[in-house]
């Protein structure tokens, strides 16, 4: 069985503590569901502003499953590991 490359773009501001813990939890979260199989890409907007107007992102943080298809959007905390799960399409994956 193939197991599908997930791409992950992650919108954040800055070095909040909201910020390092979103990108803390998804880091764990890729590691135990996604290893040797993921693409994260961290987006500071404070850095590169552009790619919340081409992104159209409103709120941070946000992440955004690119691949596979269909793109979703998570926006806020995610510390819910469930909700990140289901919507990563990873509920019920081994």
């Amino acid at each position: 069985m193939v197991r599908e490359r997930y791409v992950l773009r992650l919108f954040v501001t800055g070095s909040t503590p909201r910020s390092e813990d979103a990108l803390a939890t998804l880091r764990s979260l890729c590691r135990e569901h996604l290893e040797g199989r993921y693409e994260l890409e961290v987006v500071d907007l404070r850095q590169q502003p552009e790619k919340a107007r081409d992104e159209q992102i409103t709120a941070v943080p946000t992440l955004v499953k690119q691949l596979p298809l269909p793109l979703r959007r998570l926006i806020g905390d995610l510390s819910d590991e469930d909700r990140v799960l289901s919507g990563l399409d990873l509920r019920g994956a081994p």
